[in-house]
């Protein structure tokens, strides 16, 4: 399938990295603290996929938060690629070092 550039114009590509985060780590708090950033400005990237998806993505649990089906497909759904590309940026970097 060809890429269409005119679904990437107006996404953030790097709020699906957020995404994944606050997945893996199963809070915001835990995601905001692996990717370096505040929890408020982890919550707005949520705030704004919830709007682009049309899903809560993430259900409050204790502590912890429960994702949706949504996001659940979602999840599945992306982080194979992004590992992908996540390989590649450091195999990158890691011929660029002398």
């Amino acid at each position: 399938m060809p890429i269409d550039g005119q679904h990437f114009q107006k996404f953030d590509l790097n709020s699906l990295v957020t995404f994944l985060m606050v997945y893996q780590e199963g809070g915001v708090s835990k995601a905001a603290h692996v990717l370096n950033v505040t929890q408020p400005a982890v919550s707005n990237v949520l705030s704004k996929l919830r709007k682009r998806f049309d899903d809560p993505l993430f259900v409050p649990c204790g502590r912890h938060v429960r994702p949706t089906t949504k996001a659940e497909w979602i999840a599945q759904t992306l982080a194979p690629a992004l590992v992908i590309v996540q390989t590649i940026i450091a195999e990158s970097a890691e011929e660029e070092r002398p």
